[in-house]
């Protein structure tokens, strides 16, 4: 832990008023035209919550006004309830690993975790930068420079200066990337442990997978707005209810798309050519019924395909389309 000559909060089931570890309160973030938070409002406690996202959502943004990096253009932001850029003892509770290449290349990672254990305050550092490189799976006897290391490597490297003095909250951004899939099991298992420890821990992607495998309380960033929240269930449910567009090729289009039409399981279909843009609701139940109809109507089906399967469509679905 932090040799700090400031007292550090008490753990927040021993407060006597409950304080969220992070709260972003009507904040929006301006960079001249740009708007890259919009209206904000959101309490974190412990445990793990990924802010999910397309790039270019406003994640990142989000992560630097919690680390106090920069500060909101309008609302409040606050880490325990402190000032993140104006209380100095902020940054001995968190832990941060940026999405950017951050690292001292000539530096062995043991050599740069011990740093920022240094520069923490953290007693014994050389101690804890060993642990916290254990921790995450790296070789503390490795001698090479972090210029040698592979993307997953680094971010390890990240993590380990992260959370070598032992913080409260941990604010990573994209800190799966990279990592090949036994690496991604054991830093989620890591990542999980310090939230079931009663930590606080900040994850952004914008991969729903990565986000079903973490497990998270889920918050859905789209241009700069919260667009939901809630568990992963949640928003699983709520994503695969949106309407869907589904592009169906056939050689009887016009008779095919009559005959779907019939089962109210399509609320529209559009017509060009051979190609039909059908919408649904129920996807599951629209795959098992379009093959009968295309039977029925002595229909061919050529290709079958989701016109809207990814997440930008998802996200865009949710700020725009309830």
């Amino acid at each position: 832990m932090s040799d700090t000559s400031l007292p550090a909060p008490a753990p927040p089931d021993t407060l006597g008023e409950p304080v969220p570890m992070v709260q972003v309160d009507g904040v929006s973030k301006f960079f001249g035209e740009l708007v890259a938070v919009s209206d904000v409002t959101f309490d974190i406690g412990p445990g793990v919550t990924a802010l999910l996202g397309p790039n270019g959502a406003g994640k990142s943004t989000l992560l630097r006004l919690f680390t106090g990096q920069a500060g909101p253009s309008k609302g409040t932001v606050r880490v325990f309830g402190r000032d993140p850029r104006g209380d100095r003892l902020v940054p001995r509770l968190m832990g941060v690993a940026p999405q950017q290449e951050a690292l001292f290349e000539n530096m062995t990672a043991l050599r740069f975790v011990e740093l920022a254990a240094r520069l923490h305050g953290v007693s014994g550092p050389a101690e804890a930068a060993r642990a916290a490189i254990d921790q995450v799976e790296l070789d503390t006897a490795d001698t090479r420079t972090i210029s040698t290391y592979s993307k997953g490597m680094r971010q390890r490297v990240k993590l380990a200066q992260a959370i070598v003095h032992d913080p409260w909250i941990l604010v990573l951004d994209e800190p799966l990337t990279g990592l090949d899939p036994r690496q991604r099991r054991s830093m989620i298992d890591l990542l999980k442990r310090f939230g079931a420890g009663g930590r606080c821990v900040v994850v952004s992607s914008h991969v729903l997978e990565e986000v079903e495998r973490i497990g998270s309380r889920v918050l859905v960033i789209a241009k700069g707005r919260l667009a939901a929240e809630g568990d992963f269930h949640e928003i699983r449910e709520l994503m695969d209810d949106r309407p869907h567009e589904i592009t169906v090729r056939s050689t009887r289009a016009r008779s095919l798309a009559a005959r779907l039409m019939d089962t109210g399981l399509i609320t529209s279909a559009r017509l060009d050519g051979d190609l039909l843009q059908i919408e649904t609701t129920n996807v599951g139940e629209f795959s098992r019924a379009v093959a009968p109809a295309a039977i029925a109507v002595d229909a061919s089906i050529d290709e079958l395909m989701p016109a809207d399967d990814d997440l930008e469509s998802v996200f865009r679905y949710l700020v725009e389309g309830r």
